[in-house]
């Protein structure tokens, strides 16, 4: 075969690509692969957002990949701290020399006659090119990398300041001795608020609707006895399942008793901003924990810059802007030089490539997800997806495993594809994701549906996720497998 053609494409040089990559040497020796990175940088998310705070809402030691240790000093990192691991990784294991920068890959295409995928790319330069391959990997995460959501706000037109999207982080924007409107109340602003009050004169987080918030210390000191007594790996594997385990007592326990968990949520809020702050009108959210994501709030910086008056959280509507700021529903105005806002993501499958079989369109809103990571008659296509109530990067290294393990079995049995078939009339459609976030909303009539029963159903459970990807049947009777000829063969 020709320089273009490889056993595997990875698309996305990011968290999860990366660490697809090495699965791929590992297991998968004497095998070619490449990655396709649109942009010019390694590190996906962590090299593309650039916002004051910018951190990851896990612990690193679940965050961080199985087979490297995390060994910094912060649980709850800094993002370039990430960007710099995932770069290390990368050069570490020599997978940089695999990497074709700006190369965005536009439409994929298999054929069966074939049994290879044609996957189009757009250059940087212009150019437009080809690359073939057996199986196609996708690491491209959720979302749109082109921008944010950005609300139509009446009047935007009129305002006399700056209003930027967090995601197009502009690295000119100086907010020193500003006034600053964060519009929004995920992730992104509770990071963003507390980090720009730091230098801005004043900073107010304006929400529509509360979410549940988090503090915990940014350094486990539970994790560095343990690094500090015990060899590396073994400390960082010891450190990881208390993690896990911890994360999934929590989030099942969220799930059944939402009441307890609730008051629990608030009583930590009562604690740490006094009895006097409202925390029922700005703290206290009309759904159940774990309804959204919960946000986390590391070291309680968000609330020591409430209790220094450096930040004040206003839950309300906008009316419209004005040339000095904002008027809200409630007739309050804020003033403001700077407008932030973090208003969510824009949710994009596969990086926004088109896929075609054997021919014809494929439409991802119409298929099921096989084992939250391949599709129903999409054939050698893999998705990596982390999970919503847990660490991304758990779920990634799962099905990177998984991954190696199919191509693997293929090879030894002489198979040229493998294709997840719904062939089971009782089993039921329902959406990938419950979440009732805005940006899931949104876009969720466009993803694929899960099943009502495994294989199908996509389990937000680390530990279930082990088991079934590591050492489930490979010939479960839903993944059919096939050689160079039409015909479909048994496992």
């Amino acid at each position: 075969m020709s320089g273009t053609h490889f056993d595997v494409i990875i698309i996305g040089a990011g968290l999860s690509g990366v660490g697809a990559a090495h699965h791929l040497q590992a297991q998968r020796a004497g095998k070619t692969y490449a990655i396709l990175e649109g942009r010019d940088a390694i590190g996906g998310t962590w090299d593309l957002f650039r916002y004051p705070g910018i951190r990851s809402d896990s612990d690193m030691y679940t965050l961080g990949y199985a087979f490297r240790p995390w060994t910094e000093a912060k649980a709850i990192a800094d993002g370039p701290s990430i960007l710099n691991y995932i770069r290390e990784t990368a050069a570490e294991g020599g997978i940089e020399r695999h990497i074709r920068f700006g190369h965005k890959v536009t439409s994929s295409a298999w054929s069966s006659a074939d049994a290879m995928w044609t996957v189009e790319v757009s250059r940087n330069d212009g150019e437009r090119v080809s690359f073939t391959c057996g199986f196609l990997f996708t690491c491209t995460g959720y979302y749109d990398y082109s921008g944010g959501h950005m609300p139509d706000f009446p009047g935007a037109e009129t305002f006399g300041g700056r209003l930027v999207h967090a995601q197009q982080w502009p690295m000119d924007l100086d907010y020193t001795g500003k006034r600053v409107v964060v519009i929004g109340s995920g992730a992104t602003a509770v990071t963003l608020a507390p980090a720009m009050a730091e230098s801005a004169a004043h900073v107010t987080m304006l929400q529509r609707t509360p979410t549940y918030v988090v503090s915990r210390p940014s350094v486990d000191a539970w994790a560095d006895k343990m690094r500090a007594r015990l060899p590396g790996k073994f400390a960082y594997g010891l450190i990881r399942w208390r993690n896990v385990l911890l994360g999934m007592f929590f989030y099942n326990f969220a799930r059944k008793h939402p009441a307890k968990t609730r008051e629990r949520l608030l009583g930590f809020l009562r604690g740490h901003l006094g009895p006097d702050y409202d925390i029922a009108a700005h703290f206290t959210p009309p759904y159940d924990p774990w309804d959204q994501r919960i946000c986390l709030v590391p070291d309680a910086d968000l609330f020591d810059a409430l209790n220094s008056g450096k930040v004040e959280v206003v839950t309300d509507h906008i009316d419209r802007f004005t040339p000095t700021g904002l008027r809200l529903k409630s007739g309050k105005v804020l003033d403001a030089d700077i407008v932030v806002a973090a208003t969510g993501l824009r949710l994009q499958l596969l990086g926004g490539v088109t896929v075609q079989v054997d021919g014809a369109p494929v439409k991802f809103s119409q298929s099921m997800g096989y084992k939250g990571c391949m599709y129903s008659d999409v054939p050698n296509l893999a998705s990596c997806f982390g999970y919503t109530n847990a660490s991304w990067t758990l779920k990634c290294d799962l099905t990177c495993d998984y991954v190696c393990r199919l191509l693997n079995h293929m090879d030894g049995r002489g198979y040229a594809w493998a294709t997840p078939r719904k062939r089971d009339p009782d089993l039921k459609e329902e959406p990938m994701l419950s979440f009732t976030s805005g940006y899931v909303q949104r876009a969720i009539d466009n993803f694929p549906k899960q099943g009502s029963k495994a294989p199908w159903r996509l389990r937000q459970n680390y530990a279930l996720d082990l088991l079934d990807l590591k050492f489930s049947r490979l010939d479960d009777g839903s993944l059919e497998y096939y050689r160079r000829v039409p015909e479909r063969i048994a496992a």
